[in-house]
């Protein structure tokens, strides 16, 4: 007895549909693409980070200059011009109010009759050495006065100079942020392309494994091999059977 074959195909208005989407996973399992698709360039979307902004680099080379601002001489040019003229000026008026004094101490000498004396040149002599302290005392202040004021006005600068590179480089940042954002969606979006046909054979093959065992009608094909031909010796032995047959019913063979 020769065995039968069953086949159970998928119903015809969905077999197309899964045909060509083996078709497709199977050149994309070898490396190739379907038609109309490109090949995959991850050079389209390899990760890139945006340069410095020039604020970013601006701020850099400033900040490379705020030495200057911190040294020892760093005063300096925060000095007034006008320092050494006030000063002369100063001096010049408590020279002559210390002229103003000698020349009343030697009045009242004279009017005591010392003038001269030992003890007037004592008290001059003392007098001009107080002067002198309270003179060099005077032009100390004068000159620490300037000191403190242009160091002041220094370290104000220097804080200028770091808060204005500090916004500089807070702006830079967020323009370099802003650029690698840019650089980010676009490579984003080149690799979605380069991807697309994956993702919609993913897409097909998602609704396709959706379809439920017996949504639509299914085929059965049955198929039986055909009989294995007669051998020449049993065909022989057949045809003298035959012939035996109808020469018994003739009267032939007695």
């Amino acid at each position: 007895m020769a065995d039968t074959t069953t086949i159970t195909r998928p119903a015809p208005i969905i077999e197309g549909s899964l045909t060509a989407f083996l078709k497709s996973i199977d050149k994309l399992g070898a490396g190739a693409v379907p038609s109309g698709f490109a090949g995959i360039d991850t050079s389209k979307f390899a990760p890139t980070i945006a340069a410095e902004s020039q604020l970013q680099q601006d701020a850099r080379t400033a900040a490379g200059g705020l030495g200057s601002l911190t040294g020892p001489q760093a005063y300096q040019p925060f000095m007034s011009p006008y320092q050494q003229e006030v000063i002369d000026t100063t001096l010049a008026e408590f020279d002559r109010n210390q002229a103003i004094q000698q020349t009343g101490l030697r009045d009242a000498a004279i009017q005591r009759g010392a003038f001269g004396g030992a003890r007037q040149g004592i008290q001059a002599a003392e007098a001009a050495r107080g002067s002198e302290m309270n003179r060099a005392s005077l032009q100390a202040q004068l000159l620490a006065q300037g000191f403190q004021q242009a160091q002041a006005a220094a370290a104000q600068d220097l804080a200028a100079q770091q808060g204005l590179g500090q916004y500089q480089q807070s702006m830079g940042q967020a323009g370099q942020a802003q650029q690698q954002a840019i650089l980010d969606a676009a490579a984003a979006a080149e690799r979605e392309q380069q991807f697309q046909p994956f993702t919609q054979l993913g897409l097909i093959g998602q609704q396709l494994a959706q379809i439920q065992p017996g949504a639509f009608p299914t085929q059965t094909v049955g198929y039986a091999p055909p009989a294995a031909p007669a051998s020449p010796l049993a065909t022989a032995l057949g045809v003298g059977t035959g012939i035996a047959s109808i020469g018994s019913k003739l009267g032939i063979f007695g």
